[in-house]
């Protein structure tokens, strides 16, 4: 089953006239003139001007993550992202890496093996398994693609989790049931699961996904690929707080992903990164509306039952070079969701 996300989430401004603290009733679009539509009208966090998010060049469908400047800002050398400190003792603390001197990207002997004995005439028809990420070898490398992260995190006031997180008062793990999707939830083979359990003891021995978190003056917050990505190689699991979708109905976040689509909507689940999340809260979607928005996708979400557990995965669906940034189809499969306004 495919991971979707609700329409108005990606579409409403977090940061809007109406919403700051300040008295903007004559702020008006810089490009338009008008001060009408003030729930669309974005402020930059540099010159404090407004802009219609329709009125930009090319559209906003949210206000990104993050800082925001406008096009004449964008440019001013007092408006760059303070970046996380390089210090290797800090990124150990900020991602509570466990120290250790064994890498553990060379221990899937087993699925290597498992995977060279599908090449026969007689299982050449089976599906395809996924990979796990294959990390940097270099650990300075693997430092700068995690401060990277570290300092999108500690920009948009969130810390580091990558693992769904059940808090008091929002939904209980239990809730968490496959069993209650709509039209039932695929399940992980034991294959891909040790590729995607060799994906979590790597990022908790500091083996990162070769991915690079960069600032972009349009898109906000996004990311790169930092080495080549094999095609079905899994990137990260999408993650945070879990809780009802009947409670976040007025939620103006713009992050929020599906997690379970149960039969009965008040036992439906989505996943809040906005207070604990990893790097799958800043890969952006593509407009599925244009030839050229789907020529940019180069991920599927995906949602599995894992070991009795929805979980919601960002897996490679071709190979992908370096230097290229990461996008996936909010809608997926299915075209529920307004997207025509992306980057």
């Amino acid at each position: 089953m495919v991971s979707r996300v609700t329409a108005r989430r990606r579409i409403q401004a977090t940061k809007s006239i109406k919403s700051c603290s300040k008295n903007y009733k004559d702020t008006k679009c810089e490009k338009c003139g008008s001060g009408k539509f003030g729930s669309e009208l974005l402020l930059c966090d540099s010159c404090d001007r407004g802009f219609h998010l329709f009125c930009l060049t090319p559209i906003l469908a949210s206000v990104p993550i993050g800082s925001w400047f406008c096009p004449c800002c964008s440019t001013h050398p007092n408006t760059t992202i303070s970046r996380f400190p390089l210090v290797q003792t800090k990124i150990v603390d900020f991602f509570r890496i466990q120290r250790s001197s064994q890498p553990t990207h060379n221990v899937p002997q087993e699925i290597c093996k498992k995977r060279r004995r599908t090449s026969s005439l007689v299982t050449s028809k089976k599906k395809r398994r996924l990979l796990p990420f294959t990390p940097s070898q270099d650990p300075a490398t693997r430092l700068q693609q995690m401060a990277s992260l570290a300092t999108a995190l500690t920009a948009t006031g969130a810390e580091f989790s990558n693992e769904l997180t059940y808090i008091r008062g929002m939904a209980p793990k239990s809730a968490n049931s496959p069993a209650l999707e709509k039209d039932g939830m695929q399940v992980l083979s034991r294959e891909d699961t040790n590729a995607l359990n060799l994906c979590k003891a790597m990022m908790k021995k500091g083996e990162c996904p070769p991915l690079m978190v960069v600032f972009d003056p349009v898109e906000g917050f996004t990311v790169e690929a930092d080495k080549c990505i094999k095609d079905l190689t899994i990137i990260t699991e999408y993650v945070g707080d879990v809780d009802y979708l009947q409670s976040r109905e007025n939620d103006d976040g713009d992050s929020i992903m599906t997690l379970l689509s149960a039969a009965d909507p008040s036992k439906s689940l989505v996943i809040c990164p906005d207070k604990r999340s990893n790097i799958a809260r800043f890969i952006n979607g593509i407009n599925n509306h244009t030839p050229e928005g789907k020529k940019k996708q180069n991920l599927k979400c995906v949602r599995f039952n894992v070991d009795g557990e929805a979980r919601v995965l960002l897996i490679a669906n071709r190979d992908i070079t370096k230097g290229e940034r990461l996008y996936y189809d909010y809608n997926a499969y299915e075209h529920e969701y307004p997207t025509e306004h992306f980057v």
